[in-house]
C-alpha cells in the first residue's frame, strides 16, 4: 500500500481547500498545537463542514458524520458515563439491531476505540465507528453535562436565580459552584467529586446584576474589583466561602460549600488501611507531630477530623486552629482565626491552654512550623496538614521551611500522604474480568515494589453512569493512602541529611508502600477503576 499524506496535503489533492488554507490553519495550530487540522479547518470556515467531513471520511477510510444534537437519537448516557465519554471524546447516537453507532473527534486513538468497543460488546451490542470534528463533540457533551445537572430555570429572577443555583449545589454533593463570565455568557459548573460539571449557562445581560447580587450576599464591597473574599451566611447548613477574582471579561467567583454539622467519617470509611495495629502505631503518640500532606481539595481536613474522632474522649483536652472551623465536634475546644490572627499566634496562645492534642489547620510557614515542632518537644501531640506530593516529601518540605535536621528527626512520627479518587457508582457498573492490558499494568507495578497482586476470583467494573451518580459512573470518593512512621533507621537518615531518595529506598526496605499500591488494592478490591486511578496518579 502506498504509504498516505499527511490530511492536509490529501484535502489539498482532492480540491477541498487550497494549499493557501492549509497555510493558514497550520500559522492557526502554532497557537493552539492540540486541535488537529481537520478541525481547525472547520473552525476558520475555510471549507464547506459537510464536504470537509466527507473528505476527512474517505481519506482517513472512516464512515463520516457531521453531528449534530438531532443526530444523536438515543440517551447516550445509557450505554456510557459520561465521564467515558468525555475522556475518548466518544458519543453513542443511534442504534438498531443489536448494532450501536459511536462517534469519535479521533478515530487513530486505539486505546479509546477499544475502551468504548469492549464496554459495549459487554452490553451486548456492536460498535459501528464513525468519525465528526471535536468541536461537535465538545458542544454536545457540554449539553449533556447541562441535562445531567438538571438546567437551572435562568429567567428566573436574579434572587431566585442565585438561590437556586446555591441549593441544587447542595442538592448534588458539590463541594464548590464555579461562576464564570466567558465573552458570550457567564457559565456555572459544580465540582462534584472532583470533577467539574456544567450547571447552567447564563445570559450576559445578566452578569452584572448576578455579580451585583452574590457580593450583597458575601458582604464584598460592590465597586471594588479586585480579589475578594466573603461568606454567605443565608443557609443554616452551610458555612459557604466565596472567592472573587477579576479576569478578562469580569469577575469571576467560586463559592465552597461547608456542611456545618456533617458526621465525621471514621478512619476506615475513609479508605485508611483497616488494620487497628497500624492506627494506633501512627496516630497514638505524644511529644511528636503527625503531618498529613496532600495537594488542595484531596481531603487532607477530613482525615484529620477523622483521626481528631479516633482519638477523642473525655479524659484529654483537644483544641483545634482552623481557618475556617469545618465541622462542629462535641468535646474539642475549636478555634477560628481571622484577618487579624495567624495560626502562629493562635498557636503561641493554645500552648498556654494546657493541651494534650493540637491540630493545626495547615503548616504554611517556618513560624508556624517551628512553633509546632516546639509544641510536640514539651509533651504534646500535634496533628496538621501541609502541602507536598507524597509522605516523604513531607521531609524535604520542612527542610525548606527552615526546620533542623535534628527537630525533624526528633519530633516528626508520622507523615501521610493521600488521593482521592472516585467510586464506581454501585447502582449502573457493569462487573468484568480484567482484561490482558489492565493485568500487565497492575504486574508491572507489582514488580516495581516487590509485591505479587493476586488476581482470583477479582472482577473489575466499567462506569456507565444513572441518575443517582450525575451520568459519571462514579459515586462519592475514598482515599487511597500511604504511610511513613518515622522509625530509628529514618530518624538517623534525617539526622544525616539524608537524601530523599535515600529515605525512600530505606522506607521500602522496611514495608512503606506508596499511593499507588493502596491504590490497586482498590482496583482489586472493586471500589475504584485503574482508569481513575490514572487520571489520579498517570500510572500509564
Amino acid at each position: 500500500m502506498d504509504k498516505k499524506q499527511p490530511l492536509g496535503i490529501e484535502l489539498v489533492k482532492k480540491g477541498v481547500v487550497t494549499e493557501r488554507d492549509i497555510q493558514q490553519a497550520l500559522d492557526y495550530q502554532k497557537e493552539h498545537p492540540r486541535k488537529k487540522i481537520g478541525d481547525i479547518l472547520n473552525i476558520l470556515g475555510l471549507c464547506d463542514k459537510y464536504i470537509l467531513i466527507d473528505a476527512m471520511g474517505e481519506i482517513l477510510e472512516e464512515k463520516a458524520i457531521y453531528l449534530t444534537d438531532a443526530d444523536v437519537k438515543i440517551n447516550a448516557n445509557e450505554f456510557i458515563s459520561l465521564d467515558l465519554m468525555k475522556q475518548n471524546k466518544a458519543i453513542p447516537f443511534e442504534i438498531a439491531a443489536g448494532r450501536i453507532k459511536v462517534c469519535f473527534a479521533d478515530t487513530s486513538n486505539k486505546r479509546s476505540i477499544d475502551v468504548v468497543r469492549l464496554l459495549l460488546l459487554n452490553k451486548g451490542l456492536i460498535m459501528e465507528k464513525y468519525i465528526t470534528f471535536e468541536s461537535n463533540i465538545d458542544k454536545i457533551l457540554e449539553s449533556f453535562e447541562g441535562n445531567a445537572s438538571e438546567k437551572i430555570n435562568v429567567d428566573a429572577d436574579i434572587s431566585g436565580l442565585v438561590d437556586t443555583i446555591i441549593k441544587t449545589a447542595m442538592e448534588k454533593r458539590a463541594s464548590d459552584i464555579h461562576v464564570e463570565p466567558q465573552e458570550d455568557d457567564i457559565r456555572v459548573r459544580y465540582r462534584i467529586d472532583g470533577q467539574l460539571i456544567t450547571a447552567a449557562q447564563i445570559g450576559k445581560d445578566k452578569q452584572a446584576q448576578l455579580i451585583g447580587r452574590l457580593k450583597a450576599i458575601s458582604n464584598m464591597h460592590q465597586e471594588k474589583q479586585e480579589s475578594q473574599d466573603g461568606r454567605i451566611l443565608n443557609y443554616p447548613e452551610y458555612n459557604i466561602r466565596v472567592s472573587s477574582q477579576k479576569n478578562v471579561y469580569g469577575e469571576k467567583f467560586v463559592l465552597r460549600l461547608l456542611k456545618k454539622n456533617a458526621n465525621i467519617k471514621d478512619i476506615f470509611d475513609l479508605g485508611f488501611p483497616n488494620d487497628d495495629e497500624l492506627v494506633r502505631n501512627s496516630f497514638n503518640k505524644r511529644n511528636s507531630i503527625t503531618v498529613v500532606a496532600a495537594p488542595t481539595g484531596e481531603g487532607k481536613t477530613t482525615t484529620l477530623y477523622s483521626i481528631i474522632d479516633y482519638l477523642n474522649n473525655p479524659h484529654i483536652n483537644i483544641t483545634t486552629i482552623e481557618d475556617p472551623v469545618e465541622i462542629r465536634i462535641n468535646g474539642l475546644n475549636q478555634i477560628e482565626i481571622d484577618a487579624k490572627e495567624t495560626f502562629s499566634d493562635a498557636l503561641r496562645t493554645v500552648l498556654r491552654q494546657d493541651p494534650d492534642i493540637i491540630l493545626v489547620g495547615e503548616i504554611r510557614d517556618k513560624e508556624t512550623a517551628e512553633i509546632a515542632m516546639q509544641a510536640g518537644q514539651t509533651g504534646h501531640y500535634v496533628l496538621s496538614t501541609i502541602h507536598t506530593i507524597d509522605s516523604i516529601e513531607v521531609i524535604t518540605r520542612l527542610r525548606k521551611m527552615g526546620i533542623s535536621n535534628y527537630d525533624i528527626a526528633s519530633i516528626l512520627a508520622t507523615s501521610v500522604s493521600q488521593r482521592l479518587v472516585r467510586r464506581i457508582c454501585p447502582h449502573c457498573s457493569i462487573q468484568r474480568d480484567f482484561n490482558e492490558k489492565e493485568i500487565e499494568i497492575i504486574n508491572k507495578i507489582g514488580d516495581r515494589y516487590g509485591i505479587k497482586f493476586d488476581f482470583k476470583d477479582k472482577k473489575t467494573y466499567d462506569a456507565v453512569g444513572c441518575k443517582f451518580c450525575n451520568q459519571s459512573g462514579y459515586l462519592d470518593r475514598i482515599g487511597i493512602f500511604e504511610i511513613l512512621n518515622v522509625n530509628d533507621d529514618i530518624k538517623e537518615l534525617i539526622s544525616n541529611d539524608g537524601s530523599s531518595m535515600e529515605i525512600r529506598k530505606k522506607a521500602l526496605e522496611l514495608g512503606y508502600r506508596p499511593l499507588i499500591v493502596d491504590g490497586i488494592y482498590k482496583v482489586l478490591n472493586g471500589i475504584t477503576t485503574l482508569d481513575e486511578l490514572n487520571n489520579k496518579l498517570v500510572i500509564y
